[in-house]
């Protein structure tokens, strides 16, 4: 009998929506659903029509997060015979390390595996209907180190030992105030704000864009002085060649729109 629920895509002019499809579970992530985030992830990055994904769940919830009957071996590397996250941490970092913008769009439950699923994303915005559960305690299990990283990176030490340790719920507003969400909007009108915003994100410089968020993650993983150096003057010397600077500029000054033309560095 195959296992339900499968990740998909659609596309809408420069933005890519990568739907995670289980809704008689909620979402829940599958094995078989976790084994295609890194391939996936590797086909919209290297699309060139593709500027901006975004992550959601089918239907009214993210995600409760990993299928629960398997979790202990979706959390199983057989590769290296440890418990370390298996496809779950090789799903996260793939989303994490993908170079181009990411918003997570929260609606319903964001839930364990979810969580590391929307963390994961450069942008969170959640309805106001949202509700977030970081819930190994529940279970018995220990969160993938990953997980609690990209948690105490986002929510700080004290939150992070909150959430894990009580497995608490808590609502959109409240994850909001603790970091997990980056805004807030109503229900009401929620799809629409979230593809508007990811329209406007696509329209900026791709290179911008893309060279923000490399040395922002630089900064964010503890890189050294001279690795954050080396990469700011890697992507100053991009940006004599990108030809959006000179785009954008003339734009600017002809009071028009600018229509950048970058999508990857020159080397690739």
């Amino acid at each position: 009998m195959a296992e339900p629920g499968t990740l998909r895509v659609e596309q809408s002019g420069p933005v890519a929506v990568l739907i995670m499809d289980n809704p008689g579970m909620r979402n829940a992530i599958t094995a078989h659903m976790w084994a295609q985030f890194e391939e996936l992830l590797a086909r919209l990055d290297a699309d060139d029509t593709v500027k901006l994904v975004v992550v959601r769940g089918a239907g009214e919830h993210f995600s409760a997060g990993a299928d629960i009957a398997s979790v202990q071996s979706i959390l199983h590397d057989p590769a290296t015979g440890q418990r370390s996250g298996g496809g779950i941490t090789v799903a996260e970092n793939a989303l994490a390390r993908f170079r181009k913008p990411t918003i997570a769009a929260i609606d319903g439950y964001c839930v364990g595996g979810g969580w590391q699923i929307a963390g994961a994303c450069d942008i969170r915005l959640a309805s106001d209907r949202a509700m977030y559960g970081i819930t190994p305690a529940k279970i018995g299990i220990v969160y993938p180190l990953s997980g609690i990283k990209r948690l105490v990176e986002l929510a700080g030490p004290a939150t992070a030992k909150y959430l894990l340790l009580s497995g608490d719920f808590i609502g959109a507003h409240e994850a909001l105030r603790l970091g997990l969400a980056t805004k807030v909007l109503s229900l009401d009108g929620f799809w629409d704000e979230v593809h508007a915003f990811a329209l406007r994100l696509a329209a900026r410089s791709q290179f911008s864009a893309q060279g923000h968020k490399a040395l922002v993650n630089a900064l964010g993983s503890g890189a050294g002085d001279a690795a954050v150096a080396e990469l700011s003057a890697y992507w100053q010397a991009q940006m004599a060649l990108s030809g959006d600077a000179a785009i954008g500029v003339a734009a600017f000054l002809a009071k028009e729109t600018p229509q950048f033309t970058w999508l990857r560095p020159l080397e690739d």
